[in-house]
Order: structure tokens, then C-alpha cells, then sequence
């Protein structure tokens, strides 16, 4: 098959860069945007040419704009956003669809699986096991909430990554208090019982429902008992019949990521992430890009037992874990797969310091979370975005409310 060419947009996270690798290790040509100069992915030997756009957050239209017109310029294929970008760019998906074929879903299923409590909605329609759930639109209400459960989690609708969670259970239990959250009706807060058992993520490749590229997998080392930085595959196949179900119903298209938790009783559905996760780190460049560009091809299994670690962030564990920890992440640094290709592809490296000194200044200036400031800019977090639709609007205002 002739190379394919495709856009990546958000290139600064370690998968975006991670899926940059594995489109150009396939064969494929491959551009690259984000927001500022020293986005890693976007230095990576596997770029054919890198663009600034503007901010997707606060230029929703002009950076739509600025993407069909790369687009259409230099001939481009298939258009794959990495974050959060995605929802601003499907709400022009008709208009870049004349251009190049979107991997992405239109902006009503995008926003259906991203806002948590609609999700655990349709989960429960669809039969899926999931933990009880309640919404609380006012501090009063969360408060009502939490003393409906013996042991609770809870987070806003809209939110990533673990950095805002409130729980009386586990490593971040106090992490919050009741008085540091503040529900809205704009962005109310989920709570839901909580679910004893380690968790599993998954990371899919789907076309119009039907999925082509499917990984299990576990986080055994994690930032912050948050976001992952080593990940092993499991088994996939229990999770994948779920997959199937949600992304069937819906006709998705696109990636999308699901979190679970292995109770008793069975895989318990968390939240999805309708975008690309550390899961195509585990997949070869086959599976990554084979699954991504091909609608027809066969399905592809992630096997158990592949291991891959982010290089960078286990080294900046030795800053910030107990010294009794401290022989376990050598060793893992000096044996586990890393994510990196080393000299073959080094450049990204140096960037990411870079991006990390990019991102620690906003960190400083806004105070603010760096996992936040890292991504604030290509976040959506339920707001009205500028030239969306009438239906569009009416459909938020009443996503998962009734």
C-alpha cells in the first residue's frame, strides 16, 4: 500500500510523540502541530514539517482554520488529534471532511463520552458493570453525595489524569477536602461508590464502530499514584467485548481509551478518554498505524506481557519518591523497555526538557498543577466554544443532566 499522509495535532505528550514513531516507522509521511516551538513530538525524526497553530482553547475557529488549511496545502490524508484538540476541531469536521478524512468522531459523540457522568449513563443503558453514581450540581449537593457512600470517589465532569480527585479511600484519600470543591452546573461533580480491585486501561483504533487495533493494560508504576509512567499489557479480550459494546452503539470513530476497575465481580467500567492514551505505546508500528489508517483491515490484539516505561518521567521518580523505592526504579530504568528509540530518533529528548522548562513557568505563573498547565491550552472542559451550533449548544446544555 502507497504511504499515507497524515497530521498529528498536540504533539507535545509522551503518546503523541510515541504515535508520531510508529506512523513513520511504518512507512507513512507524517506532520506535526501544537501550540508552541519545542512540542517534542514535533521534532521527531519522523516529522516531515512542524506548524504552530493557534491556541485551540482561546482560538477555537482560527485553529480549526489553521488545520484545513495545512490540510489542504500540503495534501494530507488523514487528520489524527492526540488531546483534547479533537472536540474543537469536529466542530468542523463537515467543512476539514472535504479536505482529508478525519479520525476523530462528530462533536455530540465526543462530548457524550468525555463528560464523566453522561458516560457512566450510557454504560449503565448498555448493561455494562458500573459503579453507582450521583451528580452534585452545588457544594450542598456534593456534600449530600458523599454521605450516600460508605467509601467514595468523586471528580468533576470534566477532568483528566487524576489531578482533582476527592476520596476517603486509598493513597490520595485528604488529597482534597469537601471545602476545596466547588461543583457548578456548568461543571458539576460526579461520586460514585468506590470499586476495590487494581485497575485496567485500554486503548483502542475504531472505524465507524468497529474496532481494529485493541490493547489491555496496567500502570505499575505510576506519578503521583495518578498518571502512569510504566505500562505492562494484559489479557485484552474481556475488555475488548465491552469496547465493542460502547463503540458500537455510538458508530464511533477514532481512538478512545477506557479505564476499569478488576473487581469481584468482573471488569467495573471508570471513565473514557475519547483520544489517544500511553496504550499505543504498546502497540508496534503495525498495530498503531495499521489500525488508525485502514478501516477494512482485521483486527489487531495487543498480547500480554509487553512492558514499555516514559524514559524521562522514571528518572524524575528518583526526585520524588521514598529512598526505599529508589533501587527498584535503577533497576527498572536499566532493564524495563523504554519509550524512547535512543539515537535513532534523540532529538525528542532534548525537547522535552525543553517543553518541561515551557511547562513549569505556566506551572509557577498560574499556580497551578503541572499536569494542568501542561495541557490547559488544548483542554475542553464543557464550555460553549465559539461558532458552535445552535444544536450543538441545546445538546450540552442538556448532556447527561436529566
Amino acid at each position: 500500500m502507497p504511504p499515507v499522509r497524515v497530521l498529528v495535532t498536540t504533539s507535545r505528550m509522551p503518546f503523541a510523540l510515541g504515535l508520531i514513531r510508529r506512523l513513520g516507522e511504518a512507512g507513512h509521511d507524517v506532520l506535526a502541530t501544537d501550540t508552541y516551538a519545542t512540542a517534542p513530538g514535533s521534532h521527531s525524526r519522523f516529522v516531515e514539517e512542524h506548524v504552530i497553530t493557534p491556541v485551540p482553547a482561546t482560538e477555537p475557529e482560527a485553529f480549526a482554520a489553521e488545520v484545513e488549511r495545512i490540510a489542504r496545502e500540503r495534501e494530507v490524508d488523514v487528520v489524527v488529534p492526540t488531546w483534547e484538540d479533537a472536540f474543537f476541531l469536529s466542530l468542523k469536521r463537515d467543512s476539514l471532511s472535504a479536505v482529508a478524512r478525519p479520525f476523530f468522531s462528530p462533536f455530540e459523540t465526543l462530548a457524550r463520552l468525555h463528560d464523566k457522568y453522561s458516560f457512566a449513563q450510557l454504560a449503565v443503558s448498555l448493561g455494562v458493570n458500573t459503579p453507582e453514581t450521583v451528580l452534585a450540581r452545588t457544594h450542598e449537593e456534593l456534600s449530600e453525595a458523599l454521605g450516600r457512600f460508605n467509601r467514595y470517589f468523586a471528580r468533576a465532569v470534566y477532568s483528566r489524569g487524576g489531578v482533582t480527585l476527592l476520596t476517603n479511600t486509598g493513597p490520595l484519600a485528604g488529597h482534597l477536602s469537601l471545602d476545596d470543591v466547588e461543583p457548578t452546573e456548568a461543571n458539576p461533580w460526579l461520586v460514585q461508590d468506590f470499586v476495590d480491585g487494581p485497575m485496567v486501561c485500554t486503548y483502542s483504533t475504531v472505524h465507524a464502530g468497529r474496532v481494529t487495533a485493541h490493547c489491555a493494560y496496567r500502570a505499575p508504576r505510576q506519578w503521583e499514584h495518578s498518571t502512569g509512567i510504566e505500562f505492562l499489557s494484559i489479557e485484552p479480550e474481556e475488555s475488548l467485548g465491552i469496547v465493542e459494546k460502547i463503540v458500537g452503539e455510538l458508530g464511533y470513530t477514532g481512538q478512545v481509551s477506557f479505564d476499569f476497575v478488576e473487581s469481584p465481580d468482573g471488569l467495573a467500567i471508570i471513565e473514557c478518554n475519547p483520544r489517544t492514551t500511553d496504550g499505543v505505546l504498546l502497540m508496534s508500528s503495525e498495530e498503531a498505524a495499521g489500525g488508525m489508517l485502514y478501516p477494512a483491515r482485521e483486527l489487531s490484539l495487543v498480547e500480554a506481557g509487553r512492558r514499555i516505561e516514559l524514559n524521562f518521567a522514571m528518572f524524575a521518580e528518583l526526585f520524588n519518591e521514598p529512598l526505599r523505592e529508589t533501587p527498584r526504579t535503577w533497576h527498572d530504568l536499566l532493564h524495563v523497555r523504554g519509550a524512547n528509540t535512543g539515537w535513532r530518533d534523540a532529538l525528542p529528548s532534548l525537547y522535552s526538557f525543553l517543553a518541561f522548562a515551557h511547562h513549569e513557568r505556566l506551572n509557577l505563573r498560574e499556580r497551578e498543577p503541572l499536569l494542568e498547565a501542561m495541557s490547559k491550552d488544548v483542554c475542553w472542559n464543557g464550555e460553549p466554544i465559539a461558532g458552535m451550533s445552535e444544536a450543538d449548544c441545546a445538546f450540552l446544555a442538556g448532556l447527561g443532566r436529566g
